[in-house]
């Protein structure tokens, strides 16, 4: 009884500590006063006051551009890697491809970023491009960071599914990309959203890199939040993050509830096939019965 009451603790412990900043912030998002640590009533102007703030709304903007792009460029790259992976059995250099791929999960992000920066640097200097850093170096940098999520979450998938599947269609005389777009996409989708909403995550979110490659004119929110930051906490920094806390809470609860109804009427499909076929079995003759004799 001591050990459940004393986990309960740990538990409520715990939410509080992750969520009560969160909801101070909202709190003070509401605030009317300029000073964040003086509360002076309830108001919604900073909110209004963000429709003006032109340089906090691009960077907004820009943030969500380099995440969607970063989203579908890590899922095709960290699909790929996961293939080859889990499929191609043998091949000289799979431990080196393998370390190459989980590197960016261990490795500091200002090792990372420094690298990318020397990198873009160099190729300036020998072929002319990037011309200078901005939007598409981020992205890229972004890409390299993200690709390596989406594989580890890609590859778990893969090593559970079942290859008779695939095998089957192939042996019905399907080609290896109709097998690989028709039959191993969709039932490998959940890992490819997962994978794909993490970087879309990790790139909104992400500070170090973004400082490194990116150029004038291509501020990030997280970049522009923290300049802001280092100054003073400003009433519209608690505005435009309780905004993001909403749009994430709303976009999570979107995907648990599509998920939950198709997981619903996946088992509800499967119970209908269970009991079509118990009800056929039943209505259907032995065969292993004689038959009964006529009478003449």
């Amino acid at each position: 009884m001591r050990s459940f009451r004393f986990s309960n603790l740990m538990l409520v412990l715990g939410l509080l500590f992750i969520y009560a900043p969160m909801v101070i912030l909202v709190i003070y998002s509401f605030n009317a006063s300029k000073l964040v640590t003086v509360w002076g009533g309830w108001s919604v102007k900073w909110y209004v006051g963000l429709l003006d703030n032109s340089q906090l709304m691009s960077a907004v903007a820009r943030s969500l551009e380099i995440a969607c792009y970063t989203a579908v460029a890590a899922v095709a790259l960290g699909t790929m890697a996961a293939f080859v992976l889990t499929r191609v059995a043998r091949f000289k250099g799979r431990t080196l491809f393998g370390g190459l791929v989980t590197a960016p999960l261990v490795m500091p992000e200002v090792i990372t970023g420094l690298s990318l920066l020397l990198l873009f640097v160099a190729m300036a200097q020998l072929v002319g491009w990037p011309q200078e850093r901005g939007i598409v170096t981020i992205w890229i940098a972004h890409t390299t960071f993200c690709a390596s999520y989406v594989a580890v979450v890609v590859s778990a998938r893969l090593r559970e599914l079942d290859l008779s599947i695939e095998e089957a269609a192939m042996d019905l005389g399907a080609r290896p990309w109709k097998v690989f777009f028709l039959i191993t996409i969709p039932m490998i989708a959940p890992s490819l959203a997962a994978g794909g909403m993490m970087s879309f995550a990790l790139s909104l979110d992400d500070l170090v890199l973004a400082s490194f490659v990116s150029g004038p004119g291509s501020t990030t929110l997280p970049m522009e939040v923290f300049s802001a930051v280092r100054l003073g906490v400003k009433p519209e920094i608690n505005a435009i993050a309780s905004l993001i806390l909403l749009a994430v809470s709303i976009a999570t609860f979107l995907v648990w509830f599509f998920t939950r109804r198709a997981e619903n009427q996946r088992r509800k499909a499967i119970q209908l096939a269970i009991e079509e076929a118990a009800a056929d079995g039943w209505k259907q003759p032995d065969p292993r019965r004689a038959p009964t004799p006529v009478a003449a």
